[in-house]
């Protein structure tokens, strides 16, 4: 069967076509949401946590839609899009008192996932506050973790859907295109991470990224249905020399080319960034070349 239309991974046939032709003939009164609904039923299109693909499903419909080969109802009503008019973060008070010990004194340390929870917009507010980058609403699947000694915040750490290409990474797991676009879901990207600046203690952050590591696939698998077997960050060599990743066994893996998911110039409009990973199990490589 010809393949008329390929979108995020899902290859679209002209018997996928006809289906979609005839669910839209079959209920004229519904409208897009409704309809892509029903599909994800009909394709049976779920997530690894049994939810149906319904948003991916809507915009593939709609490439289908304006690239002729079906016809969509009119749009009914144009929702307010809370990720386009996001306020900043508030502000947070928290005690700024400095913080300077070796590790063993600092005591027991708890790494709390705070997304979706009451904690969230301190974690936030303090992204926003102490963090170079700021604050920016991770993409795709998430999960925040505040980590707190004796219930005094000390550090963030958030973790992100990992980027759809990133050569130095591809070129080290060795996997082809249509195989990442299968399982780049098993990926864990590090968007953010911060020591507040009055905590000074020393080996404290190769120490947060090693529980990380043996944590962050728990949560992920229970919040998301699936596991996380590799981890990435970015590092700006203008800033930082990237010595805790290091030093907790992250992999240099080689340098972006500076232009960013969005760039049509093909020319360098950011600094070049050091991509670092951290496999989580051994088989990586056969795991993530794996088909199916």
């Amino acid at each position: 069967m010809q393949v008329v239309f390929t979108y995020r991974g899902r290859r679209v046939t002209e018997a996928d076509v006809a289906l979609i032709r005839e669910l839209i003939h079959q209920n004229p009164g519904a409208s897009r949401r409704a309809l892509s609904r029903k599909l994800c039923e009909a394709w049976d299109w779920r997530q690894e946590n049994g939810q149906l693909r319904d948003m991916v499903c809507r915009s593939l419909m709609l490439q289908l839609h304006r690239s002729g080969h079906i016809e969509l109802p009119p749009v009914r009503q144009r929702s307010h899009n809370p990720l386009a008019h996001r306020s900043k973060p508030r502000l947070v008070l928290t005690d700024r008192s400095p913080l300077c010990c070796g590790l063993k004194q600092l005591g027991t340390l708890e790494l709390l996932q705070v997304r979706r929870t009451g904690a969230e917009a301190e974690f936030n507010g303090l992204v926003e506050q102490y963090h170079y980058l700021g604050y920016t609403q991770p993409v795709g699947e998430q999960l925040k973790f505040m980590v707190t000694a004796s219930g005094r915040p000390v550090a963030c750490l958030s973790w992100s859907s990992a980027a759809r290409h990133l050569g130095p990474r591809d070129r080290y797991i060795g996997w082809s295109a249509a195989v990442r676009r299968e399982n780049i879901r098993y990926l864990a990207y590090n968007s953010r991470f911060l020591i507040l600046p009055w905590v000074k203690v020393p080996h404290l952050a190769s120490h947060l990224l090693g529980r990380m590591a043996r944590e962050l696939p728990l949560h992920w698998e229970q919040v998301y249905g699936h596991p996380v077997i590799y981890l990435e960050t970015f590092v700006d060599r203008s800033r930082f020399a990237g010595t805790c990743y290091r030093a907790a066994n992250w992999v240099y893996l080689g340098q972006t080319t500076g232009r960013g998911k969005d760039d049509h110039t093909h020319r360098a409009n950011r600094p070049l960034k050091d991509v670092l990973g951290y496999p989580l199990v051994k088989d990586f490589r056969e795991r993530l070349t794996r088909v199916g």
